[in-house]
């Protein structure tokens, strides 16, 4: 009997279209992403959890006193984009000959 390889999602498709200035909304509230957190070691200490691998901060939106707090969760069709994130902006800028 040979081994069943499952393919695990990457990690881009975890997140989905968290970006930091983003917008989405799902059943526990509308969140604004204030930071995205890809280093192992601060994921996991964020989220308390050995294995993360990535962790998003949000603010609550529709909560006039929403502090800022870690998630883990991966994108779901129950999560839906209200706005996304800005382009970001380009790592050098070029400015015409005088």
């Amino acid at each position: 009997m040979t081994p069943t390889t499952i393919a695990l999602p990457s990690t881009d498709q975890e997140i989905g279209p968290r970006r930091p200035g983003a917008i989405y909304q799902n059943t526990d509230g509308r969140f604004e992403v204030l930071a995205l957190i890809t280093d192992r070691r601060e994921a996991a200490q964020l989220l308390h959890w050995a294995s993360a691998r990535w962790a998003v901060i949000v603010r609550d939106t529709l909560r006039p006193d929403g502090q800022p707090f870690a998630v883990g969760s991966v994108w779901t069709t129950s999560d839906y984009l209200i706005r996304p994130a800005k382009a970001a902006a380009p790592t050098a800028a070029f400015a015409p000959a005088a």
